[in-house]
């Protein structure tokens, strides 16, 4: 067996491995998934764990503890692909998406076991606090038949009817795309809650179209 994989080095590097997917465990675990319950984005976050960290400790090649231009200017090329190939997400998503990325490329840099404590225990700390403070806001694409509501002076009555149909608090109404020959109108919804967000991937409109009622 080569001597290098029960070396001193590897065997760290998998110390912190294992902490890294503990702490990312425990931010979408008990922190994401708890309001969310969004299984697809809990799978994703997971995996971006185990890739970013042994792709970013890969990538440094033997200067383990150095970060190089090399190391920034891929992760950016990656990324900046991933960015403009990919669905629209949610902004919550997209913050968890990068706290866990920066956490793993933070673990598969950083030497000192002390400050990868204080580093996880401060972002833990940042989003209990920020969770427990600030409402859900989750959002709906609804086909909607009652085109006559649409209008901004109608706001309040359009509001309610959906509130009495959905069965939800709503915060926020925006028209997108509207069918006059099929008298129905799309409308993304937002409202407060605890269930998973349900976008209806079958209404595509352009961002230009939405208007707020």
């Amino acid at each position: 067996m080569d001597s290098t994989l029960l070396s001193a080095e590897f065997l760290q590097t998998l110390l912190k491995f294992l902490i890294c997917v503990v702490v990312n465990f425990i931010i979408v675990d008990r922190l994401y998934y708890q309001k969310s319950h969004r299984r697809d984005f809990y799978f994703t976050f997971m995996l971006m764990t185990v890739a970013i960290y042994f792709l970013v400790y890969c990538m440094m090649g033997m200067e383990r503890g150095k970060a190089t231009m090399g190391v920034g200017l891929g992760l950016f090329g990656i990324f900046s692909i991933m960015r403009y190939r990919t669905d629209a997400m949610p902004v919550r998503e997209m913050t968890y998406l990068f706290v866990i990325i920066c956490l793993s490329v933070v673990h598969a840099m950083e030497e000192s076991f002390f400050e990868l404590a204080v580093v996880d225990v401060v972002t833990i700390f940042a989003i209990i606090i920020c969770e427990m403070r600030l409402k859900v806001q989750q959002t709906k694409l609804v086909q909607y038949d009652r085109i006559e509501l649409i209008k901004p002076e109608k706001r309040q009555e359009l509001i309610a009817d959906l509130e009495d149909r959905l069965g939800l608090k709503i915060i926020k109404v925006d028209v997108g795309g509207v069918d006059f020959l099929k008298d129905a109108a799309v409308l993304r919804v937002t409202y407060e809650g605890d269930t998973a967000s349900e976008v209806n991937g079958q209404f595509q409109v352009r961002k230009s179209q939405w208007r707020e009622v």
